[in-house]
């Protein structure tokens, strides 16, 4: 008699729903907003989102860790879009970064994470690992879109280039996040182009 074939190897446990993970991370945004990071728990989420405790330590094993994610999900939402030029882009994905920030359950996860990342080196290590480098996308493609049109000269040099897309992530990154978070002023859009000419063409009549 021929050897039956084994059974299909069955996953143990339910699998992950897409729809209660959003539910949760939003949930966690609101929760920050209102009550901030010493008053947001595990369980405060849990009730907000609908769901068990025990689903929420399955899968975010520390507050650390759902905040995080939280923050990353909704910076998945920024993207570049060709839009025939490098200052229609830039100007493009600076005011996406603006509305973003403008959001206050925004705001209160960034801020709250920054703020632990100053006494914890392991989670600001993770801040950047989970949220900063995978967000450096935005500034490859920009300039990928650029070089593609002929604005930009290919890049020669790898290490140099990585270097630069840093500095003109922190740059971009660093400046929004400066105006609105620390100085609360409004991120409006003569600003952005006025802040795109800059970064552009960076003091202009400046001679060494």
């Amino acid at each position: 008699m021929a050897t039956p074939p084994p059974a299909p190897h069955r996953a143990k446990g339910r699998p992950r729903s897409a729809t209660a993970d959003r539910a949760i991370l939003a949930a966690t945004r609101e929760a920050l907003a209102e009550v901030g990071w010493g008053g947001l728990s595990i369980g405060q989420v849990a009730l907000r989102a609908g769901v068990a405790k025990t689903t929420l330590y399955r899968r975010w094993p520390s507050k650390n860790e759902l905040v995080m994610d939280a923050v990353a999900t909704q910076l998945e939402e920024l993207e570049v879009t060709d839009l025939g030029s490098l200052r229609a882009d830039i100007e493009d994905v600076v005011g996406q970064f603006a509305a973003l920030l403008s959001r206050p359950e925004t705001q209160a996860a960034l801020l709250a994470l920054f703020a632990e990342g100053t006494r914890d080196a392991q989670l600001r290590k993770r801040i950047r690992e989970t949220i900063v480098d995978p967000q450096k996308r935005l500034v490859r493609q920009g300039r990928a879109n650029a070089q593609a049109r002929g604005e930009l000269d290919p890049d020669r040099d790898e290490a140099a280039a990585a270097e630069e897309i840093d500095i003109i992530f922190d740059t971009i990154a660093g400046t929004v996040e400066h105006r609105m978070l620390v100085s609360g002023e409004p991120v409006t859009p003569e600003w952005i182009s006025r802040f795109t000419t800059l970064l552009l063409n960076p003091l202009p009549g400046f001679r060494a």
